[in-house]
């Protein structure tokens, strides 16, 4: 994998979680993503799919404490998050078991009508969450969307998320998940 390409994102994916932009993030900063997420879309976190997006998101936290070797009450700055998430998910076994789920629960969220199909408006509020800024979310929907169709399948937000945390090709289009890297 072309580091420098895995740290550019590995590091957003980082300043998602870190909302408070204190350097470090803790269980607490990503069950905070998971709550901005339900709240965008007006959803419990005790329904169904609500539970399905924290329990994804605490199973997230319980790899990357696995992968740290420590236990769940911990901070992790920068290069430790980098450490954990290559160990746990890009290069260890947990993506498909932890990680997939986890953006498989966002994923189904934004799909609100249950029609497979995530639309313009929903994948905003999706990236909202995330801090995305506006400018860049149109862009990158339409870098997603390669087909034109104006919506994305709920399969392709996944390979989406997954083309991003584990591609090392710089043209993949799952790059474009948060907008331009």
């Amino acid at each position: 994998m072309a580091i420098d390409l895995l740290n550019h994102k590995l590091d957003r994916a980082f300043d998602h979680i870190d909302a408070s932009g204190n350097g470090v993030v803790e269980r607490e900063d990503l069950l905070g993503l998971g709550a901005r997420i339900l709240v965008g879309f007006g959803e419990s976190p005790t329904s169904v799919t609500g539970a399905s997006l924290v329990d994804g998101f605490d199973e997230i936290w319980s790899a990357l404490s696995r992968a740290l070797e420590r236990d769940a009450d911990f901070s992790i700055a920068r290069q430790d998050f980098r450490t954990g998430m290559v160990t746990a998910f890009v290069t260890g076994d947990q993506y498909d078991a932890v990680f997939r789920p986890a953006t498989m629960a966002v994923a189904e969220l934004c799909d609100g009508d249950g029609d497979g199909r995530i639309r313009p408006g929903e994948f905003r509020t999706m990236l909202s969450a995330f801090g995305v800024a506006y400018d860049d979310v149109d862009e990158a929907f339409d870098r997603l969307d390669r087909t034109g169709r104006g919506a994305l399948t709920v399969d392709e937000l996944v390979l989406a998320a997954a083309d991003y945390y584990r591609s090392d090709d710089p043209n993949a289009a799952g790059n474009w998940l948060f907008g331009p890297l």
